[in-house]
Formats: structure tokens, C-alpha cells, sequence
């Protein structure tokens, strides 16, 4: 790891100076309308996981046996700049290095939402966001917007039209949540801080380029986007035409019971992309078509189109008191098509509990707890019986059973800046699979933000 912390001290350095500067000059968090916005985070984790019961085992099985500790590095630079009247433009360079556990494979709720699905565990530098924003007055009424990640200080109106265009994240805008959303500082595992059942549109990193028009009102919020897709499964580039383009609605609504506050979110995505249908590939299997087994696994281009794939989720979190929070997510997709972009996750059902550390003095802590099952369609569950394998999954046979994980964490803020994280989890059935497992994971991570 010594090449990580030279990067990570070198770019914490430089922008610490930054930081310095910027309160010479008067710069603070506070919702004063600022010109630029620079912020840096740093997030190093570290995994093992015990040996388990295994009666076999595939190309994308999760070792059976204890792997060395895998390790892995996110460093990003967040700069925001205003321009002209409701408008900004953000732009995130960002370094990635290090793997998953068995290469983020063999486990439907992937292990570390800080990994990626890459070949190469060098650190590689990247433009991960590179987009402007303009809000659109609705209304006199307006509110401070405070300087923070990707949000420059500001005054905007209350009621407004906001369009996003360039290069981001669909996890900037879309599937919000306050208890289960970041795995830099909250859950780790894929399909807690996400709706694992949504193939999100991204590539290989986790980005995508297109549109997003949101209507934002004080008590609710709509959102519509089109972006484009990977032109292979887990491809680091993407493509948008006729054939080729993905589609997501999201409406959202503020709750309130007694004093206490939360949110809904309903999301539809509908997707066409290069991606042959498992019951092709179930043919491909019988036939012995290797080059379109490759296409499913992601490592041959299909030339011709047809897959089109949507799904629904449902998203709640709910502040229960002072140091309490609830949230759960349901997610289903038709399942018919291969998984093109995320995870080969088709239904899920999640929910956990936060805990601020309050009562042991410890006000800035968080302790989380946090439960998931996840299934397959008929048509997936089929494909991987046979012996097929996707980019994740795929153990050369099937006894199929349910996905069931829980995680719990503890993150301690030992200062103004960085936080370390103890994780926990137990997964039961990997890959949907009775013949394997149970499995316990164990993380530690490091984060520093400022």
C-alpha cells in the first residue's frame, strides 16, 4: 500500500493549502454565496473473509478458502465553480486502485461499494464528474444551499427547475437515502447502500453521461434523466443512440410523523442496451456459442441490440428520534436480459437501523445494523444452473436458494477529519447458492474528508 499513501499525503497536502487559503480569504461552510467550492475525501478498506463449506466451485465463485486481505484506495478532488445566475460547474478528478475480495465476484451484494469490477489494482487516475448545473426559478421564495461536496454556497429558489448535463454518477440524484447510502462512511455492502435489483446505467467505475431535469418543490421533488450505457457488460465505455440509452423516473416525497422527519422515493428505470437474454444464453450454453457467452460475461462486443430491461424500487428512510434512524429499500426488475451494468441482483428487500453514539458520549460515532435478501428471476436462476456465468456470478452449477447478508458497522470519528470504520458481515447462500457458504467478511476502513 505504500504507493496509495504517497498519493493519498501528496494530494492531502497540497489540498489542505487549499483549505488554508480559502479561510484566509474568508471561506467557510456556511451558506454565503461563494464562487468556487473545493473539497477532498480519502477512503482506504481493507477485507478478509473466513474459509467456508464449499462442494464446488466456478470462475466467479468467492474463494473457499482465507484470501490475503484485500485493499483498496478512492481519492477524489471535488471542485465546484459558480458561473452565471443558477448556474455552476463541478468537476471531480479522482484515483482508484486495489480489488474486491475474489475480484468483487462471487457475491451478488458485492462485499466493498468502494471497489470496482477492474482488472488493474494500480491506482489509475480518472475524471469521475464533469457537469454544469442550472437552476430555473419557479417562485419568489428562496433557500441557502451551503457549501458542500458537488454544491457550491448559494441562494436558490425554493421552487425550481434543475438540469444537470455532462459526466456524473445516476447515485448523485437518484435512490437518496440518510442511513444506507455511502460506503465511505456507512454500509459496505453493495446492496445495502443501493437498490441492488437497479442496473443502473454506468460503467465500469460507476459513471455515465446524459441528462437529469429535476422539479424540486419544498415538501417533494420529481426527477427524470437519459444517459447512455456501457456497449459491453461492465464496460468502461459507453454509448447513446436509438438503440442504445437508458431512462429513469424518481418521484419524492417528505415525510413527517409527530416531530420526526423522513423521505419516500418511488424510482422506475427502463434501459435498452447490447445485452442478449438469458434464455439466449441458455441456447448459447446447448449450442456450445462461445462468443456469446463472452458477450454476457463482458468480454465480447455484440454487434446487434434487443435488450431492454426495467425495474421498480421503493425507498423510505425515517428519523425515529434524536440519535435513531430507520430505512429499508424494495427493488424488482423483469429479469429477462443479462445484468449490463451493476449487479446480477433482479429482487431485493433491505432495511437496517443507525445509531448515533450519543449515549456513550460519543455524538459524532454511528453504529448501523442492516439486513438483505436477495433472488433472481426464473430465466437468471436458469442461466446459472446450467453453468453460465455473468460478470459476477456464475459457480458452474446451482442449488438455489436466496441471498441473505447482514452487515453491521461501528464508524468513530477520531477527529475534524477522519473517520475509521469497523465492519461485519455474514452472508448466507453467495452467489444464490445452498452449496456454499455461510461466509463471514471482516473490514476495517479509513476515511478522511474535508
Amino acid at each position: 500500500m505504500a504507493i496509495y499513501q504517497k498519493i493519498i499525503v501528496g494530494i492531502a497536502v497540497w489540498f489542505g493549502f487549499v483549505q488554508i487559503a480559502a479561510a484566509q480569504n474568508g471561506g467557510d461552510s456556511t451558506a454565503r454565496a461563494s464562487k468556487w467550492s473545493f473539497h477532498f475525501q480519502a477512503t482506504v478498506i481493507g477485507q478478509q473473509h473466513s474459509g467456508f463449506r464449499s462442494m464446488y466451485r466456478g470462475d466467479n465463485s468467492l474463494a473457499d478458502s482465507v484470501e490475503p486481505t484485500a485493499q483498496s484506495l478512492t481519492a477524489t478532488i471535488f471542485v465546484g465553480r459558480r458561473l452565471w445566475k443558477g448556474a455552476a460547474f463541478y468537476f471531480n478528478p479522482e484515483v482508484s486502485g486495489g480489488k474486491g475480495l475474489s475480484s468483487a465476484s462471487g457475491v451478488a451484494g458485492a462485499l466493498n461499494g468502494e471497489t470496482y469490477r477492474v482488472g488493474a489494482v494500480q491506482p489509475q487516475v480518472f475524471i469521475a464528474r464533469a457537469y454544469l448545473q442550472q437552476h430555473f426559478r419557479l417562485g419568489k421564495a428562496e433557500e441557502d444551499i451551503a457549501d458542500d461536496v458537488n454544491q457550491v454556497a448559494d441562494k436558490v429558489p425554493s421552487s425550481r427547475i434543475t438540469v444537470s448535463i455532462g459526466k456524473f454518477a445516476m447515485e448523485d440524484f437518484y435512490d437518496n437515502n440518510a442511513y444506507g447510502k455511502d460506503p465511505r462512511t456507512q454500509f459496505f455492502n453493495w446492496s445495502v447502500w443501493a437498490n441492488g435489483a437497479w442496473d443502473y446505467p454506468a460503467n465500469t467505475r460507476g459513471y455515465t453521461e446524459g441528462v437529469v431535469v429535476e422539479l424540486i418543490k419544498p415538501k417533494y421533488a420529481i426527477r427524470i434523466s437519459t444517459v447512455a450505457v456501457p456497449r459491453i457488460a461492465n464496460y468502461h465505455l459507453m454509448e447513446y443512440n436509438g438503440h442504445a440509452h437508458a431512462e429513469t423516473f424518481e418521484f419524492q416525497h417528505q415525510l413527517q410523523f409527530g416531530q420526526r422527519s423522513g423521505t419516500i422515493r418511488f424510482l422506475v428505470s427502463s434501459a435498452w442496451n447490447r445485452a442478449p437474454s438469458y434464455k439466449q444464453g441458455l441456447a448459447a450454453i446447448a449450442s456450445q456459442d462461445t462468443f456469446l457467452l463472452h458477450v454476457i460475461r463482458g468480454a465480447s462486443e455484440n454487434t446487434t441490440y434487443g435488450g431492454h430491461k426495467y425495474g421498480l424500487g421503493l425507498n423510505i428512510d425515517q428519523q425515529l428520534s434524536d440519535d435513531l434512524g430507520f430505512f429499508c429499500r424494495v427493488g424488482w426488475n423483469d429479469g429477462k436480459y443479462v445484468t449490463w451494468a451493476f449487479t446480477e441482483i433482479d429482487r431485493t428487500l433491505s432495511g437496517g437501523l443507525a445509531l448515533k453514539g450519543t449515549k456513550w458520549k460519543r455524538r459524532n460515532d454511528v453504529a448501523g445494523i442492516a439486513g438483505v435478501v436477495n433472488g433472481v428471476s426464473p430465466d437468471h436462476r436458469d442461466f446459472l444452473a446450467a453453468g453460465g456465468y455473468g460478470f459476477i456470478l456464475g459457480d458452474g452449477r446451482l442449488n438455489y436458494g436466496h441471498e441473505g447478508i447482514l452487515e453491521t458497522y461501528y464508524n468513530a470519528q477520531l477527529n475534524r477529519f477522519l473517520q475509521l470504520t469497523f465492519d461485519y458481515q455474514y452472508v448466507n447462500h453467495p452467489g444464490y447458492n445452498k452449496d456454499r457458504g455461510p461466509v463471514h467478511v471482516f473490514g476495517l476502513r479509513g476515511h478522511i474528508m474535508f
